[in-house]
């Protein structure tokens, strides 16, 4: 199953009629956050797929349309922030938001406030196992884990609980954006346990098998 993730900026040449030609090949479309909503609209409309998406810590917690109504996330689109999700035979789970840097998003968070969002997902999590044999396929989150694609400076630190997570919970893919990337020899790809981890900016095409 060929699945789009998208993250952080809008793609020309995803953003325009173009963009039908992967409309007979990619069956998902997941959105990694830090994106405006009407692109991951058009996305979805566009490809005809399912929409999944987190929040990144510069979305707004409202966008409004042009009659003024407020929307907190893209139409048709379910947000995977602390829940999981079955789609297709993959199992999906999403943690929004980057680390706490200062108080201009609800979309931050502390070291110790994302292993409390993580916690709500536990019961989930042991569920799936229970009803699949497996506990999480793809974990969809804004920033990466602490020490993995990390930045130098604070804003782009991962998050110290996504190392357990992965640990814990084994998911076959953590896919995250936040850090944009403008050297192309830097690490994008990178196997932590029996997880694959992928910083998809500003977006990848991936096929996952669904198990």
């Amino acid at each position: 199953m060929k699945i789009l993730f998208v993250s952080d900026k809008v793609v020309e040449h995803l953003y325009n009629q173009s963009v039908t030609r992967y409309r007979n090949e990619i069956e998902l479309t997941i959105g990694c956050g830090d994106l405006p909503y009407y692109y991951l609209e058009y996305l979805q409309s566009m490809l005809d797929t399912p929409l999944f998406y987190v929040h990144g810590n510069h979305d707004a917690e409202q966008e409004y349309l042009a009659d003024g109504t407020a929307i907190s996330g893209p139409a048709g689109g379910i947000n995977l922030h602390g829940i999981t999700y079955k789609e297709r035979h993959l199992l999906l789970a999403g943690l929004e938001g980057s680390i706490r840097y200062n108080k201009s998003s609800p979309f931050q968070y502390t070291q110790l406030q994302m292993w409390l969002n993580m916690a709500y997902l536990i019961p989930a999590l042991y569920l799936n196992k229970l009803r699949y044999g497996r506990y999480l396929d793809i974990l969809v989150a804004h920033s990466p884990p602490f020490g993995i694609h990390n930045g130098e400076d604070h804003i782009h630190a991962g998050f110290k609980s996504f190392l357990w997570f992965m640990n814990k919970f084994k998911p076959r893919y953590l896919m995250h954006g936040h850090r944009h990337l403008y050297n192309t020899s830097e690490i994008t790809e990178t196997r932590f346990g029996e997880t694959t981890i992928m910083n998809i900016y500003p977006y990848k095409i991936v096929d996952i098998e669904p198990q």
